[in-house]
């Protein structure tokens, strides 16, 4: 069994920053891809970042320049860094992980339960 485990959300003010982590565990041979992703209400989910297992990332431009993602392979661990956050980046963020449970398996999708993030004065 994987789980994938945000920590980290919660209310800030307009610049404020925040960073999210999220922790994978369970019978877990080897990790892929991690990413965050948000939906906030009415609207669909967008990827907010994403980190490969080599370091290469990319970014939504909604949120390139305030955003940092970063992974500690080590740990199991992906992190988003927020920082100069707006109202409009209020959302329910999610992480998301591609899972190899054994050595001659394939990859799986696995997804946290996501953290609130509200962004208010």
């Amino acid at each position: 069994q994987v789980q994938l485990v945000e920590s980290g959300g919660g209310l800030v003010q307009p610049g404020g920053s925040l960073r999210l982590s999220c922790a994978a565990s369970g019978s877990i041979f080897s990790i892929g891809t991690m990413a965050w992703y948000r939906q906030a209400p009415g609207k669909e989910r967008e990827l907010v970042a994403r980190c490969t297992t080599v370091g290469s990332t990319i970014y939504a431009d909604s949120v390139k320049g305030r955003f940092t993602i970063s992974r500690d392979n080590a740990k199991k661990t992906v992190y988003v860094q927020m920082n100069s956050l707006k109202p409009e980046d209020t959302a329910v963020y999610s992480c998301y992980a591609l899972i190899r449970g054994g050595s001659s398996g394939g990859y799986t999708n696995y997804w946290g339960q996501g953290t609130q993030v509200t962004v208010s004065s």
